[in-house]
């Protein structure tokens, strides 16, 4: 029984041993591996030198190939200019006609009041009485936020229909709105803030029911319809543009405003016409045309005194 004990201890010790042998093994064989991977690797290393050696010209042809192709010169691309800084360039041009536009204005509005007695005709009596009414309503009573997005967006379209698009989408609520049109540009974008929808639409409906009826007796009425809805279009583009309108930063504020500026104050030089009898259009571009030429003299003048001085 001991026998057997210890043949089968020292089969287990022979067994124990074993794994020590077969690491040897590996080792031999993972070194002798490595000596065929550098065996290969020198021989390769000859090859591609013999190659090379063998094919000195080919390369050469290669390389003068290679130097032609950079010698050419990448046609350049043309300089483009944003939109915004053109559109910057232009309301700069356009603060001298705003300029002589706005003396031309009130030139002839002071001279209506004085010495043509406008002030004493029923149509500025009326007119200012439906403006004076609106003020008042709008800075005493809620308001009407709803009726102005729904010209705001009115206008739009209606402009966007004037200019050949067409209109998807129209949404109006008490807190926004929008249009979704096939065309856009800047006479659509700033449309609302120089175009008084509901005074348009007060002179188209007076002119319709003119065909059909006398509207003369009502003729007053329409100058205070007329002056309550440009007083409502004045105060409401004026509290709208501090508020971040997208339809004035995305054409350049700078630009908006002046075309702004210059379309609405255009609009109240024919209103003063249309409502003074004294003044016609012949007599206002008459002014208009005194007052450029003034201001023209005064650019050469100072372009002079520029010039003696350097």
């Amino acid at each position: 029984m001991r026998a057997r004990l210890r043949q089968a201890a020292g089969n287990y010790r022979l067994a124990a041993c074993a794994p020590q042998k077969f690491q040897i093994s590996l080792f031999q064989i993972r070194h002798d591996a490595r000596n065929l991977r550098a065996t290969l690797s020198a021989k390769s290393r000859k090859s591609t030198n013999s190659r090379g050696a063998g094919k000195s010209k080919r390369g050469r042809k290669i390389v003068r190939s290679v130097a032609r192709t950079r010698s050419v010169v990448p046609v350049s691309e043309p300089l483009t200019i944003p939109t915004r800084w053109v559109k910057f360039i232009c309301a700069i041009f356009l603060l001298p006609i705003c300029a002589i536009l706005t003396q031309t204005f009130f030139t002839v509005f002071a001279r209506a009041t004085v010495t043509q007695r406008l002030w004493a005709g029923e149509e500025f009596w009326f007119f200012s009485l439906g403006a004076l009414l609106w003020l008042i309503a709008f800075f005493g009573l809620p308001r009407p936020i709803l009726i102005y997005v729904f010209g705001h967006e009115l206008t739009h379209a209606l402009w966007v229909w004037l200019m050949g698009g067409r209109v998807s989408r129209f949404r109006v609520s008490s807190e926004g709105g929008h249009v979704v049109t096939s065309k856009a540009n800047f006479w659509i974008a700033l449309a609302p803030y120089f175009f008084p929808i509901y005074s348009i639409v007060a002179i188209a409906v007076y002119g319709v029911l003119s065909f059909f009826v006398n509207v003369q007796p009502y003729g007053r009425l329409l100058y205070a319809v007329i002056g309550a809805t440009w007083a409502f279009h004045f105060t409401f583009t004026c509290w709208m543009i501090p508020k971040n309108q997208t339809d004035l930063s995305d054409q350049g504020t700078f630009f908006s405003l002046v075309v702004i500026y210059l379309m609405n104050l255009a609009l109240l030089s024919v209103m003063l016409v249309l409502a003074s009898p004294q003044i016609t259009f012949a007599s206002f571009g008459a002014d208009l045309l005194v007052n450029f030429g003034n201001f023209a003299q005064w650019v050469l003048d100072l372009v002079g005194d520029t010039r003696r001085r350097f």
